[in-house]
């Protein structure tokens, strides 16, 4: 199929790739646009994959305060230029980071974070709960293995799936900012604070709420 000029274009409008990368994504998928897209975007987080090496020491420090001042949230994403700190893209996506951590109450930012000692809190309840309902001994340690690692998925931040698009986790979004900036894009920390927070009160679900307010 002959690559035109128009399809390029096309493709440079829905990717932001260059003209040359367009073009010869085009030509490798003989001219399938969604086929197309899809290599640039493999492409991309292969490149994104080398960057996240590179030293990011600037960036923003955002908040957000949701629910009439229920609930608040501190984050700070590192990236390595001033210039793109202040990138319309980048402070978009610290904002949704914001929303997502208002939804999800992640409580680290990566697994290397959570304490040794939750971690062996978790697998222990599970290897009671395994005895209790009568696992064999055999997979006992399996079952809290599996429990814990599900667990810590659960509480870190870059292995939850994202409050506007639960099939992709944070991490995936990361890489993914880091190819459309081009820069390496760094979570370092955040603070969730919630009134009330340790008290007794009614359950809100707060995900669903988020989602709504960013139109998700």
């Amino acid at each position: 199929m002959t690559v035109t000029a128009q399809l390029v274009n096309e493709l440079r409008q829905k990717t932001g790739a260059g003209m040359m990368a367009c073009k010869k994504a085009l030509v490798e998928t003989d001219g399938n646009l969604d086929k197309a897209i899809d290599a640039l975007r493999v492409k991309g987080l292969s490149s994104a994959a080398k960057k996240s090496g590179r030293i990011a020491t600037e960036g923003l420090v955002s908040s957000y305060i949701h629910a009439g001042g229920r609930i608040g949230v501190l984050l700070e994403v590192n990236c390595e230029t001033d210039f793109v700190s202040q990138n319309e893209h980048f402070s978009q996506f610290v904002k949704d980071l914001c929303l997502h951590i208002v939804a999800n109450k992640p409580k680290y930012v990566e697994k290397d974070e959570v304490p040794p000692e939750e971690i062996e809190k978790e697998k222990e309840i599970a290897r009671t709960q395994a005895i209790e309902n009568g696992k064999p001994e055999n997979i006992v340690t399996k079952i809290a293995e599996g429990k814990a690692a599900k667990y810590c998925d659960e509480v870190c931040l870059m292995e939850q799936g994202f409050v506007k698009d639960p099939s992709k986790k944070v991490n995936i979004l990361v890489k993914e900012m880091i190819a459309k900036i081009g820069e390496n894009i760094k979570i370092r920390r955040f603070q969730r604070w919630e009134l009330g927070e340790g008290l007794e009160k009614k359950n809100e679900d707060f995900a669903a709420e988020v989602a709504a307010t960013m139109g998700a």
